[in-house]
């Protein structure tokens, strides 16, 4: 993270447990987070923002998690967003699906809870490098 200028992530998060996690590992770090609880929310964001990683739920059904995917990948072309996913392990489509859809890291629902901080960290550095 830069001095001048917060790193902003999009948050795709609508279980209040994992944003939880999400909220408190990584706001005493400086990260701001922008969070989206609707498809209709992510076009206005990305067209108004910039975003330095995007976090999602690719098990939230309250949305359709691959077509915010598609949606982030569209409001950002020519820079690309690093994307952490976190799903059920045992989903393999849906696993299959993220990566497809330029997914940077999926993980199972408790790796992303036990280290949200080090895998943002590296799905932002995985972008950089």
């Amino acid at each position: 993270m830069t001095d001048s200028a917060p790193t902003t992530i999009l948050v795709l998060v609508n279980d209040i447990f994992f944003y939880t996690k999400v909220r408190d590992a990584l706001k005493p770090q400086g990260y701001e987070l922008d969070r989206v609880r609707s498809i209709g929310e992510v076009q206005p964001k990305m067209s108004t923002a910039k975003f330095q990683a995007a976090i999602i739920d690719m098990n939230d059904l309250k949305v359709d998690p691959f077509r915010m995917l598609e949606l982030i990948q569209q409001g950002s072309p020519g820079h690309p967003i690093p994307v952490l996913a976190f799903a059920n392990h045992e989903e393999v489509e849906t696993w299959r699906r993220a990566k497809e859809l330029g997914v940077t890291k999926i993980v199972s629902r408790n790796e992303f809870s036990a280290r949200t901080k080090d895998l943002v960290s590296e799905v932002m550095t995985a972008v950089l490098s």
